[in-house]
């Protein structure tokens, strides 16, 4: 098999909204560093809110500064806001998927007036709180923190290609791997869906397992670029030859994984996998 590397680093500091590129991050017990530590939320009821629903969230940029200490968030049209991060204080309690996640640190008025007007909808930013622990599923469960899941996901061009090949066969345009929004992309496997086959691998420092196979909704037809839905694909042609029926016939790419061993990754990193389906 071609060698393997990291093509992309991704992480994702407020669940749902825009995507950081970085050439090198810390991968922590729940995935990369500054990694869905952050949410929004409903201001009434502490529900999470998602592209599912709120697509304009895709163009919601968020960065982590100072090492933790302050968040910026910017938008089309909304301006930039630049707060200093909770880590302890005022509680909210929270929830994902119709699931309690328990509290979490809201992050104050000038964040949740930001992102209410960003948004439309009366909402709050919250953190992770201190001691937070929750458990991933699959085969290797894994921590996480507020990602759907899982710790991280992890996607291949070759994967990418197979799916815009098929897409292309059908008039339809390609589209970019941004619209999977995984944490890390690899370049270097032939087979398309080689992911699917890891159970064990090393990005970096770092070690990797195999949770399960990455299902998905609607999310991967909204541009990233615009924040607004552009589908009927990928859904449309995943539905052809990626239909998962011990996921409840739903699509699946990528795989999402948990992190057996904290460490060190970096874009042009060799992928080495220990074991395999």
């Amino acid at each position: 098999m071609t060698t393997a590397t990291v093509h992309s680093l991704t992480h994702y500091p407020v669940k749902g909204c825009a995507g950081v590129p970085v050439s090198r991050a810390e991968v922590t017990p729940t995935g990369l560093a500054h990694d869905r530590v952050f949410m929004v939320v409903d201001a009434s009821d502490g529900t999470f809110r998602s592209q599912r629903k709120l697509p304009r969230m895709a163009v919601v940029r968020a960065e982590v500064t100072d090492d933790g200490k302050h968040l910026a968030l910017a938008a089309p049209g909304a301006g930039e806001v630049r707060v200093e991060v909770a880590h302890e204080g005022a509680l909210r309690e929270v929830s994902m998927f119709d699931r309690p996640l328990g509290t979490a640190v809201d992050q104050g008025e000038e964040a949740a007036r930001w992102l209410s007007d960003a948004l439309g909808q009366p909402s709050r930013l919250v953190r992770v709180r201190p001691g937070f622990d929750r458990d991933g599923w699959g085969e290797h469960p894994g921590k996480v923190n507020f990602a759907d899941a899982h710790a991280l996901s992890v996607a291949s061009l070759a994967s990418l290609d197979e799916l815009n090949r098929r897409i292309g066969e059908r008039g339809g345009a390609p589209v970019p791997v941004d619209r999977f929004r995984a944490n890390i992309v690899v370049e270097g496997w032939s087979e398309p869906h080689t992911e699917d086959r890891v159970r064990r691998m090393t990005a970096g420092t770092a070690v990797l397992g195999y949770s399960v196979r990455a299902v998905r909704c609607a999310v991967p037809m909204v541009d990233q670029a615009t924040g607004r839905t552009d589908g009927p694909e990928p859904v449309r042609t995943l539905a052809d030859y990626r239909r998962e029926a011990e996921y409840g016939n739903k699509v699946s790419f990528a795989m999402k994984a948990a992190v057996l061993r904290p460490g060190v990754v970096a874009v042009g990193d060799r992928i080495e996998v220990q074991a395999w389906e």
